[in-house]
């Protein structure tokens, strides 16, 4: 069997090495497409459009794709599925580069191929979306899916900045501890957000005849708040600590930007509730949501550095590495 066929990112891997740059710029890539599909995704079920196409992997039993016949509603689902393309697009684009680097990096291709098969896991769980007629408990966990993708994707960007050396603590065990318990319960913020939305009016059809979650929702709103307001008290004390014990820059700059984002979320949370849930903003709250968990990972990984891997000389992008000179042993007199 062809070589090409056998391992072909090995064959491309002999003939093309890209630039540490390149990497980077491929993990944002999927980072940054991990949040348009959670946008574009979310913007099918605010326009009601979670049945434009009634079946799955076709958009109707007679056809593949969106006809006229099914209106907009048809264009947004479909085109939400198209959107799944993008994103596998970007990823492979990832473990390619990440497969090529020299040297090679082994876990930043596993955390590449993670993403590939989450990815693919999310489009079943979309599919069976569809064919349960938009089970509040499936769409739950069609996001949450799509946050694990983008869990991949912000630790792949991370990596693909730092070196493969044996991660060093910028911070004591407390801190870490404090920031860990931290990220834990941002997560739980995550998760108790989905049971808002699946008992909220926005169920992703315009019939009203969608199944909700068994949930008052003014009452697990205000428990949402509740843990909103926990994750914020908790990232003020991890923001003190930090200062206090003098810790780096970056692990500093990391708290400030979740406490930002989350006071930024926390408004338009409010103004959504008194509001009755307008579309619009509901939408900006989920791009808050992703923006949120981006944050909490990043003052996560911001506990620690690696040192930078040592890269062979790449004289442009796209060429061989040049192969390092032989050293003569040395001769005695």
């Amino acid at each position: 069997m062809p070589k090409a066929v056998r391992n072909p990112l090995a064959l491309i891997a002999e003939r093309w090495t890209p630039r540490p740059a390149t990497v980077r710029r491929a993990a944002l890539a999927a980072l940054v497409m991990s949040v348009v599909i959670v946008v574009t995704g979310g913007a099918v079920r605010l326009t009601g459009s979670g049945l434009g196409c009634d079946t799955w992997p076709k958009c109707s039993d007679e056809s593949l794709v969106a006809t006229s016949e099914m209106g907009v509603h048809g264009a947004i689902e479909f085109g939400n599925r198209l959107m799944s393309y993008v994103v596998s697009a970007a990823v492979g684009w990832f473990i390619v580069a990440a497969r090529c680097a020299k040297p090679r990096r082994r876990e930043l291709t596993r955390l590449g191929w993670l993403q590939f098969w989450i990815v693919m896991t999310n489009a079943v769980i979309g599919g069976i979306t569809v064919r349960t007629e938009l089970n509040p408990w499936i769409v739950a966990s069609h996001f949450l899916a799509a946050m694990a993708l983008l869990t991949a994707t912000t630790v792949s960007w991370q990596r693909a900045r730092e070196g493969d050396a044996p991660p060093r603590p910028l911070v004591g065990i407390p801190l870490r501890r404090a920031i860990g318990g931290l990220t834990l319960l941002t997560a739980a913020l995550v998760v108790v957000g989905t049971a808002v939305t699946g008992s909220g009016k926005h169920s992703g059809d315009t019939s009203g005849h969608i199944e909700r979650m068994p949930f008052d929702w003014d009452t697990i709103t205000r428990a949402h708040s509740a843990l909103a307001w926990l994750v914020v008290l908790g990232t003020l004390a991890v923001l003190a600590g930090l200062r206090l014990m003098d810790a780096p820059r970056g692990a500093r700059a990391r708290a400030r930007d979740l406490l930002l984002i989350l006071l930024a979320q926390g408004v338009i949370g409010y103004v959504q509730y008194a509001l009755d849930e307008p579309a619009w903003l509901v939408g900006g709250h989920l791009l808050g949501a992703t923006l949120v968990w981006i944050a909490a990972l990043r003052l996560w990984l911001a506990t620690r550095d690696r040192e930078e891997a040592a890269t062979a000389p790449v004289p442009r992008d796209g060429a061989a590495p040049a192969e390092p000179p032989t050293r003569e042993p040395a001769t005695s007199a």
